[in-house]
């Protein structure tokens, strides 16, 4: 039996292999250490964005909603009943101080009217009679006296007959305009009903709302408080309490409470726009602490929390104790100072220690950009 061999390789063979694999990763290794590095240092830092903490008052602010409203609104009536004759307004217009805005019917009061003033003629002519006659003692002192009475009788009637035809017409107390017309004309309303709703700009707005019992004990007059509203999303109106009530309102249980608003140039405030209304009470205002955006809290159990505190550009976690919640902001008693700077978005993302970057908010719209 015949064995065949494969002849082995030569050494000259193997040598060049060799040579070219080692040339190979010579080249390799020169190349991943010269190359430049694609991703720059800083774009392994976490992007975030941070807000202030600033100092705030130590207890909660209260929140309810209302009505902004004329100080000087005045719901205008007739004395006596009757029906509407004239109706000189309208809605929404301006009117000035002494102008006609609403009468009845005259033809009953008118009546009434004269019917007092004649009454009272008569008295007048038989006290003058009655005085001539006491003089020739023809008549007693009683009966003068008594015609004495039944003249000052006659007198108040025709007085208050001329009171209710004076007030059988509706005149501006003072400018304003015209906020509701609550009847029309021909229609029968009784003695006191309002017909005409006017405001009066000239002492400003107030928003009027209601307050439960648990908070009404906590407000006092001049507590400080911030209005906004619908009409004007981007602002904070100052306002101060000005009215606050004894007693509750018995149709739904609630305080009532007013705010001034403070006037500002420019805005234009319309009864009835929905105001919301945040009032700090005084006693919440003499003392201080940290206040934060809710969004910076991380890990909450109970009144504990942590936040990320910008350290330069790393994060540190730091532990808080939690007071309270006001809306979007939470009040700290521990862990942080005013003026730290708190991380509010990425900071699930974050441990101890990360390096950060802040990333600016985005600019807004070329279409909704002011000029």
């Amino acid at each position: 039996m015949s064995i065949h061999r494969t002849a082995p390789s030569s050494p000259s063979r193997l040598s060049a292999r060799a040579l070219v694999g080692i040339i190979l990763l010579t080249l390799a290794a020169c190349s991943s250490k010269d190359a430049p590095v694609d991703t720059p240092v800083e774009a392994a830092a976490i992007p975030v964005r941070t807000a202030p903490s600033s100092s705030g008052p130590a207890g909660p602010s209260i929140g309810t909603n209302g009505l902004i409203a004329s100080e000087d609104e005045m719901r205008l009536s007739f004395k006596t009943g009757g029906i509407i004759r004239r109706l000189a307004v309208r809605e929404g217009d301006v009117v000035r101080k002494g102008q006609l805005l609403a009468e009845l019917e005259l033809a009953e009061v008118g009546a009434q009217a004269e019917q007092a003033d004649q009454a009272a003629a008569k008295a007048e002519r038989d006290l003058e009679r009655g005085e001539r006659l006491h003089a020739d003692q023809v008549i007693s002192l009683e009966t003068l006296q008594n015609l004495r009475t039944q003249a000052a009788v006659a007198r108040a009637g025709r007085n208050a007959a001329r009171f209710n035809l004076g007030y059988s017409s509706i005149v501006a107390p003072r400018d304003g305009r015209v906020l509701r017309r609550l009847a029309e004309e021909r229609e029968f309303v009784p003695p006191g009903q309002p017909v005409v709703v006017l405001g009066s700009a000239a002492r400003g707005h107030v928003v009027r709302t209601g307050l439960a019992d648990r908070e009404i004990v906590r407000v006092a007059l001049g507590d400080i408080a911030e209005v906004r509203l619908d009409a004007y999303p981007d602002r904070v109106f100052p306002a101060t309490v000005s009215e606050v009530a004894a007693a509750a309102d018995p149709r739904n249980g609630l305080f009532p409470v007013e705010v001034r608003i403070a006037p500002e140039a420019g805005v234009v405030l319309a009864t009835g726009l929905v105001a919301k209304v945040d009032i700090v009470p005084a006693a919440s205002r003499r003392s201080t602490l940290t206040h934060i955006p809710i969004a910076a809290l991380i890990e909450g159990r109970g009144d504990q929390a942590s936040v990320f505190v910008l350290d330069g550009a790393v994060a540190r976690k730091r532990a808080v104790t939690v007071a309270f919640f006001n809306g979007e902001r939470v009040a700290l008693t521990t862990g942080l100072k005013p003026d730290e700077r708190v991380i509010t978005e990425g900071a699930l993302y974050l441990q101890d220690g990360d390096r950060v970057r802040i990333v600016a908010d985005p600019p807004p719209p070329a279409s909704t950009r002011r000029n």
